[in-house]
């Protein structure tokens, strides 16, 4: 398999974390208010946590939408660039088709120019491409199955940190209602409109701890690996986020800004929604269009072993 192959299949998975595991940028500076300015901001926050607690449930049970996110992250990033994704996604039960395109996706001269992406029961799919298709016996679709992998490691810690990764790829608009619904100072900013849909805008900021504990796909991390979570984020440079919803008339929200500041700079997520409810399935690639990343690698590891063991006996004889 190409480098170029696994640099593909690497930006696509880190800009679906990226999507589902931050919120925004630095958290606000708290400042001193009187008792006046404080009982108005607890009113304000009352009447914000009222109205996103009733656009979270129409969410939930609305259980799927189209989607339209555009992702700004920093060039020295990893997988930096600007990147645009559409599709669809759904959630209880978990689905997610979409097509990902923009530079920080051209790893390379002459590659393709967008890819799509499909995720059910748990198992991602990427169509990599005709080029990358000779790389894999003919084969496009590349099947990676992040809860096998992290099952096959034996690694105990690792299998709760990847699967922990990947309900935050799961996370759905609802999922991000709910984290926003946890922050300190939510308000409402005003009415605003979007796309020529009238909306109320929301916002609210998290600190990296606050993040930590609304996110509920990180409970399945132990005390001490929160902390060692929170240590890490913290000594990147990271301080807190910020999250902005605006929600339609229907209740629902219409679009989603999500950020964060780091010493690589700033990294912006916009999501558009529409037609919620609407339903959405995947249809998985046939079989035998599909490479199984896990047996590929265990592939190559006995091709590289055997081939060692082969240079041992020649170098014994």
């Amino acid at each position: 398999m190409s480098k170029s192959v696994m640099r593909r299949a690497g930006v696509a998975v880190t800009a679906l974390a990226v999507i589902a595991g931050v919120a925004g940028c630095q958290g606000e500076e708290k400042k001193a208010a009187d008792a006046p300015a404080a009982k108005a901001k607890t009113q304000d926050r009352s009447a914000a946590t009222q109205a996103l607690t009733a656009a979270f449930e129409k969410t939930s049970e609305a259980k799927s939408a189209k989607v339209r996110m555009t992702m700004k992250m920093p060039a020295s990033m990893e997988g930096g660039g600007d990147m645009e994704m559409t599709g669809v996604m759904g959630w209880d039960p978990t689905l997610m088709d979409m097509t990902v395109k923009g530079e920080a996706f051209q790893t390379e001269p002459g590659g393709p120019e967008q890819m799509r992406m499909l995720m059910v029961d748990n198992v991602m799919y990427m169509d990599m491409g005709a080029e990358a298709a000779k790389d894999m016996d003919g084969k496009r679709w590349m099947k990676m199955d992040i809860g096998a992998i992290a099952e096959q490691s034996g690694d105990k810690e690792l299998q709760k940190q990847m699967t922990g990764g990947l309900e935050n790829m799961n996370q759905d608009p609802a999922a991000q209602l709910a984290i926003l619904l946890d922050s300190p100072n939510l308000k409402h900013v005003g009415s605003e409109k979007v796309g020529g849909v009238d909306t109320d805008h929301y916002k609210g900021s998290l600190t990296v701890a606050e993040m930590v504990d609304a996110n509920e796909s990180l409970d399945v991390l132990s005390a001490e690996e929160r902390k060692s979570l929170l240590q890490g984020v913290e000594n990147a440079g990271i301080e807190g986020y910020d999250i902005e919803v605006w929600v339609d008339g229907d209740g629902y929200p219409a679009k989603m800004n999500v950020g964060m500041d780091s010493p690589e700079g700033a990294m912006t997520i916009v999501a558009e929604y529409s037609d919620y409810g609407a339903k959405a399935t995947v249809q998985t690639p046939p079989a035998g269009e599909t490479v199984d990343l896990m047996e590929m690698l265990s592939e190559l590891g006995e091709g590289l072993e055997a081939a060692q063991d082969a240079q041992s006996d020649s170098a014994a004889s």
